[in-house]
């Protein structure tokens, strides 16, 4: 067995838990609704054979000497001149990425099973975990933009329907409709990027727009302007994912679904999408100094501004939320000046610690207590680096800005979500308007051709009543 072949099993990883799904789905639409023994052992071990898939596509990738390896599947359509190539690539990145995303998943799933033990909506959350599943294994290990948008939206998906898991609630309802507007607006730069990168390059895959170098080298085609318009695009799909400026704040909202989501999505794996696509598209802001300040800017602003915020909260959830939001902005700062495998190595270990924080939120608050009782009353040490730098004025209005999340919602509230509600309604009412006037107006009725008297009928009519 030679390292291509062994890095086959990388097509596995999406496969494994698709299928999982959709025997849940075949199973609940022909028997009925599976117990939760059924539903787990599916999911959970869809999800072993998938990180036992992901271990051989590293295994294939170390065997190869670090040499990217590409997959090709075939195509699955053609339009024109265009065919859709269904290609993954095992190469420095996305090795380690899709047994990442594998192995917190299998994990995850592990922890639920009694977490959600009889939780009404148990079998819903396991189908969407392993469509979730798949769809990272598409967007980590494809081998084009085109494959890494579709596991972009499979993500996107199951990310919103999760939080709004208890839709009993009004609030996760909110908040799942904040997060799905937010993605849905900041993936239209996914879109148009990609539309530029196949114009530039004369297709998506990642060996068309980079050439044959390993990541994070690569060749482009394209000149500054048209990278630096790349750029852009992408990294504002990518702050609608990750949650960055001015953007980011619908992350903290997030949380409102289960822990074991929370933990996935916001502190594993969802929420490090849109600093993989950066790290995807080194290449481009290689080539384009304006683009790349632009990430760093960005970044380096989520993060201080995640930071000042996160100190203010008073959850367990929320200021793990703005932790994460925070080392999100630091890892897409390092991709914006030039350090890529720091921000991948930042990138798998904040992933694995936040999601150990997350899962042990309950347990972390029980530690705060007992430490504060240990304390007897006396204040904990938090802060000290901020007193020293910054005047205590300064510092209480920093604190009230932050605890008012520096009006970042009050200004998307009243600048952006408002006037688009207020359009939406006045074009309800215009086209109700409109809708009445027209069922209101009636042409005047035309007799049909038999209720219409002909001259042979007149005259029969007649001759009838003669005497």
């Amino acid at each position: 067995m030679t390292p291509a072949v062994l890095a086959r099993a990388i097509l596995a990883v999406p496969a494994c838990p698709l299928a999982a799904a959709a025997a849940l789905g075949a199973w609940w639409a022909l028997v009925g609704k599976p117990s939760e023994g059924v539903t787990a052992r599916v999911v959970v071990g869809s999800l072993g054979l998938q990180l036992a898939s992901a271990l051989c596509a590293l295994a294939a990738f170390l065997w190869g000497g670090g040499s990217a390896l590409h997959v090709h599947s075939g195509r699955w359509f053609e339009a024109g001149a265009y065919g859709f190539e269904v290609t993954f690539l095992v190469d420095a990145l996305s090795a380690p990425l899709v047994v990442l995303a594998a192995l917190l998943t299998f994990v995850v799933a592990w922890f639920s099973v009694r977490y959600l033990h009889r939780e009404p909506g148990f079998f819903r959350f396991f189908t969407l975990l392993a469509v979730f599943a798949a769809g990272a294994g598409l967007l980590f290990g494809g081998g084009s933009y085109d494959i890494l948008f579709i596991g972009w939206e499979l993500v996107g998906l199951t990310s919103a329907l999760l939080i709004g898991f208890f839709h009993e609630r009004r609030t996760p309802m909110r908040a799942a409709l904040r997060a799905i507007t937010t993605y849905r607006v900041c993936d239209i730069g996914l879109v148009v990027g990609a539309v530029f990168i196949h114009d530039v390059a004369h297709g998506a895959a990642y060996v068309e727009a980079f050439g044959p170098a390993p990541w994070p080298r690569g060749a482009l085609h394209a000149s500054a302007p048209e990278a630096t318009l790349i750029v852009l695009c992408l990294l504002v799909a990518a702050s609608g994912k990750s949650a960055l400026l001015p953007v980011g704040t619908w992350l903290p909202r997030a949380v409102e679904g289960p822990t074991p989501s929370s933990a996935l999505y916001y502190c594993a794996l969802s929420v490090h999408a849109g600093a993989y696509l950066l790290l995807r598209s080194t290449p481009f802001l290689r080539a384009s100094p304006f683009g790349a300040a632009c990430v760093a800017v960005v970044g380096v602003g989520s993060a201080a501004l995640a930071s000042m915020i996160g100190r203010a909260q008073v959850d367990a959830k929320g200021a793990i939320a703005w932790a994460s939001m925070t080392h999100v902005g630091l890892i897409v700062a390092e991709i914006g000046l030039g350090f890529p495998r720091v921000a991948l190595v930042h990138l798998v270990a904040h992933a694995l610690l936040r999601t150990w924080q997350m899962l042990r939120a309950p347990s972390w608050l029980h530690d705060e207590l007992a430490l504060r009782a240990a304390a007897d009353g006396a204040p904990l040490p938090t802060g000290s680096a901020w007193r020293v730098l910054v005047p205590a004025r300064a510092l209480d209005a920093l604190y009230r800005l932050a605890y008012d999340r520096f009006f970042f919602e009050t200004a998307q509230q009243r600048y952006v979500a408002g006037p688009v509600l207020r359009l939406g309604r006045y074009l309800d009412r215009a086209e109700r308007r409109w809708v009445e006037a027209v069922g209101a107006w009636h042409p005047p009725a035309t007799p049909p051709d038999s209720a219409r008297p002909s001259a042979m009928n007149t005259r029969v009519e007649e001759a009838q009543h003669e005497p």
